[in-house]
């Protein structure tokens, strides 16, 4: 099970409306792990529809998809939004990864 805070998820459901999609009311965000980074895996955001293997979670009316392979790895996370001046954006705290690289963008497990 994963967590996405409230700010997160408001800040999800406001791009989604801004998006150009057609039909809004299908979109959730997408969390995926994908192989890559300097550290090994690295975090995929992205907004789309339910494929057919993913699990479906619901936080503060924002869909989350997450497939099968992904969920392993996110286990335990928590997506965070911040709008600081300093630092903006989501983040990913993910107490699974062993080692992560300088830039924050990968990790190890």
């Amino acid at each position: 099970m994963i967590t996405v805070t409230e700010s997160a998820a408001q800040k999800a459901i406001v791009l989604i409306n801004n998006s150009e999609s057609k039909d809004e009311s299908e979109l959730g965000l997408r969390m995926q792990v994908i192989g890559g980074g300097c550290s090994g895996f690295q975090y995929s955001l992205e907004f789309g529809e339910q494929k057919g293997t993913d699990r479906v979670f619901e936080f503060h009316g924002l869909k989350v998809y997450i497939d099968p392979r992904s969920s392993l790895y996110l286990a335990g996370s928590v997506l965070d939004y911040n709008d600081g001046l300093m630092d903006s954006g989501f983040k990913i705290t993910n107490p699974n990864a062993k080692n992560t690289c300088g830039c924050g963008e990968s990790f190890s497990v």
